[in-house]
């Protein structure tokens, strides 16, 4: 039966107190956590548990660290994630930004040092909910992307992420994987022994496959979004260097090309990139969010192809799925909870799932 969201979020945070988190980043992390569960990104949420806890007991990704900023303008700061999960440090360097924002117009702040930080929209999200645009990315630590043309695995999934306000409260929200999919809708997929839909993995040979074990475990790749040359993959391709740019190069984070990217014996070194706007600088308070809300009033008033599935903007699933998961709970498929179970009773966390 699935989960309420307190009780969901009230798991994740004792596990992670059981691994020996600091009260407030346990708080902080399980709710980035819940959040892409609530909102219906399953691959950022409760399916991260059994691929942090092998980072934690494999030394490369530190429970116990705090954010610093070790560079900074009025415009600008870069942060030393110290090595430990992503969620904690991408908070902290998203709200420096924010502020910063709302003093000088505009500010970008970058993170080294860090690790996975769930999902990104979740960062951009705050500053729309501020007033403000947002935007976010980072780099990975999972090499399983290809470039197009290329046999040989060179990038990660690399998401990217644009938030907006709008006058109605709702913003737009984009929250994008440059590959096909997310990793982890793959790895949902291995959980719960169900094939891959076509399109979303290649095999060693680079032939379409829908085996979700095959990017992971037996040599192959994920596709950058497009799946292939003749679809436009190199659009994909594109964006996750642009992603790395911005996230590593910036950051001065260890780049995913480099040998040494998944070979650092203590901690992680994922670069991430957050930046604020205010809209105020350029238009009169209240104009911009207007122009948003119409803009998408306008293309969800599109007559659709289909009357059963009307016309959205990015946002428009999550925020269903948030209000329907609120009402109904949150699933956890089967193979997923006992993996989480086992974990928890080894962290010696309370069990708040059944």
């Amino acid at each position: 039966m699935p989960a309420s969201y307190e009780n969901h979020r009230a798991q994740l945070k004792a596990i992670l107190k059981g691994w020996g988190m600091p009260e407030a980043n346990a708080e902080t992390t399980a709710e980035i956590l819940s959040w892409a569960d609530l909102h219906g990104v399953d691959s950022h949420g409760i399916s991260m548990i059994p691929g942090y806890d092998g980072l934690r007991r494999s030394g490369r990704a530190k429970m116990d660290v705090a954010p610093t900023i070790v560079r900074e303008t009025p415009v600008s700061a870069l942060v030393d994630g110290g090595g430990g999960l992503g969620h904690v440090p991408a908070h902290f360097a998203m709200g420096v930004a924010i502020k910063k924002a709302k003093t000088v117009g505009m500010a970008a702040a970058v993170v080294k040092h860090s690790a996975h930080f769930g999902a990104a929209g979740y960062y951009s999200l705050m500053a729309a909910k501020e007033g403000l645009i947002g935007m976010s990315c980072t780099s990975a630590s999972g090499i399983q992307v290809a470039p197009t043309f290329g046999k040989q695995a060179r990038l990660g999934t690399d998401p990217w992420s644009f938030a907006a306000p709008s006058a109605d409260g709702t913003p737009f929200l984009l929250d994008m994987a440059t590959t096909t999919v997310a990793a982890g809708r793959i790895r949902n997929k291995a959980n719960e022994g169900l094939p891959t839909p076509d399109g979303w993995v290649l095999d060693a040979e680079g032939k379409p496959s829908n085996d979700p074990l095959v990017a992971k475990e037996k040599g192959g790749f994920l596709t950058s979004l497009g799946g292939s040359p003749e679809n436009s993959s190199y659009k994909g391709y594109g964006l996750a260097v642009m992603v790395n740019i911005l996230a590593s190069c910036l950051s001065g984070a260890t780049l995913i090309t480099d040998p040494m990217h998944t070979k650092k014996p203590v901690g992680m070194d994922i670069g991430h990139f957050f930046m604020a706007i205010d809209p105020d600088i350029f238009r009169e308070t209240g104009d911009f969010q207007q122009d948003v809300q119409s803009f998408m009033t306008a293309l969800r008033a599109t007559t659709p192809v289909d009357p059963a599935q009307p016309v959205m903007v990015a946002g428009d699933p999550q925020w269903k799925n948030a209000a329907k998961r609120m009402e109904t709970g949150i699933p956890v498929g089967p193979g997923l909870l006992n993996q989480v179970r086992q974990i928890a009773q080894a962290a010696a966390a309370p069990w708040l799932l059944d």
